[in-house]
């Protein structure tokens, strides 16, 4: 018999990018509405992506295991 696939976390998938060296990438969250109370400098930093590391980033992949 085949080894059964693993589905994908649809939501991770969505949310989550895994580079070319197994990094896992994300945007940072809050930075579509209410911001013309930020700053300039905060808003720089908002939209900017993050990397994800450690324990994190091993169950991250783990959910999005085909990407």
């Amino acid at each position: 018999m085949p080894k059964q696939k693993v589905k994908t976390n649809r939501s991770a998938a969505k949310r989550f990018r895994v580079t070319a060296s197994g990094k896992v990438k994300r945007s940072s969250g809050g930075h579509s509405h209410s911001n013309e109370k930020k700053g300039r400098k905060r808003m720089r930093r908002l939209v900017s992506s993050k990397i994800e590391e450690g324990a994190v980033a091993r169950r991250i992949r783990s959910y999005v295991p085909y990407k």
